[in-house]
């Protein structure tokens, strides 16, 4: 049975929102799954697991949120070759050109890690609606695919 572990950064409550739609479909998908706030996970997590996803909110001008900003940092050092990657978070199109650039940066930062990208990044304007909700379940049932087929 192919694992997973979800680290999501959350201020309004939208990446929360997200990281348990997620969890839920995992579980739909008889993946074992663990969820954490960024700011209480360790990048080396994802050394236990098949699938590693990072959800999170851009804060400001495009800059990765504080409380995970340590994670961010520890995941640059991290080996996680043979493991699939997803990315995905919420935004605010207001912010144009910054609208989910954390959810590129993490994307970016796994790619180097050496672990394999499983699906496109989901990006979300706020909350997410039915619409979205689909994007999230495609999106986890290609990280489970793509683990399957890797495993």
């Amino acid at each position: 049975m192919a694992t997973a572990k979800i680290v999501y950064a959350s201020m309004t409550g939208n990446n929360e929102e997200i990281a348990q739609i997620m969890e839920e479909q995992f579980e739909n998908l008889g993946v074992e799954v663990d969820t954490t706030e960024a700011s209480q996970a360790d990048a080396s997590d994802f050394e236990d697991v098949d699938i590693c996803v990072v959800a999170t909110y851009t804060d400001g001008e495009g800059e990765i949120p504080d409380e995970a900003q340590d994670f961010y940092d520890d995941l640059q050092e991290e080996d996680l070759t043979g493991k699939i990657y997803g990315t995905c978070g919420s935004g605010d199109r207001f912010y144009g050109d910054h609208f989910c650039a954390t959810v590129d940066d993490f994307d970016h930062t796994f790619a180097q890690t050496g672990a394999t990208k499983g699906a496109e990044s989901v990006k979300i304007d706020l909350a997410a609606e039915a619409e979205d909700i689909e994007n999230l379940d495609t999106f986890v049932k290609e990280l489970v695919a793509k683990a399957n087929a890797n495993g």
